[in-house]
């Protein structure tokens, strides 16, 4: 079976949050829950490291404004996780180039990177931090839910996170006046600051 499915779901998860894919594909593995997951993810100290990155995240990704600047360090390591993590599955399987699938796996990522970071930006514009805690759990818990079951049903999931990949696209169009409006208010308040400071 292609393994092209699961590589693409795992990049779209991985745009979110690389370090829960990373986490949750190498505890399936070394679980003996599914056989799809290769065993250098399922080293114990890739785990820890994962694990704690992954409560680091999830910590940072509540925190209205620390959540966009995880994802401004993030612009980099969430696609470069996608594709690393989409070449190893694919070297698993053998149905699918390696490099292609680093390439599906990283452009999906950073696709969904970008989703991300542009809805945390236009969510930093409400005045109340329920909202980033909100959406951070939804991701978390739809990012969880996908990569489990994508490793059983990975077309299935693919279509999901497409379709999830496409309304986020479209979400952050819909919401660009207002991110747009938000990064003049905070540029104009950079300036002010600058201005009062003492020389």
């Amino acid at each position: 079976m292609s393994v092209l499915p699961l590589v693409f779901t795992s990049g779209w998860a991985s745009g979110i949050n690389a370090y829960a894919v990373v986490f949750l594909l190498g505890l399936m593995g070394a679980t003996g829950v599914t056989d799809e997951v290769p065993a250098s993810l399922e080293r114990p100290d890739v785990l820890i490291v994962a694990g704690v990155l992954f409560l680091c995240e999830a910590v940072a990704d509540k925190i209205p404004f620390v959540d966009s600047a995880w994802d401004v360090v993030h612009t980099v390591i969430r696609p470069v996780a996608g594709a690393v993590v989409a070449a190893l599955l694919a070297g698993q399987n053998g149905s699918l180039p390696e490099l292609a699938a680093a390439a599906v796996g990283g452009s999906t990522a950073l696709a969904s990177h970008l989703v991300k970071a542009g809805t945390r930006i236009a969510v930093n514009t409400s005045p109340e931090p329920a909202s980033n805690i909100v959406l951070s759990l939804a991701e978390d818990l739809g990012v969880s839910v996908i990569i489990v079951f994508a490793l059983f049903h990975p077309l299935a999931a693919a279509i999901i996170a497409g379709t999830l990949l496409v309304l986020g696209i479209i979400t952050v169009v819909f919401l660009f006046s207002r991110i747009r409006r938000f990064l003049r208010r905070w540029k104009a308040r950079r300036a002010e600051k600058r201005l009062a400071a003492p020389t």
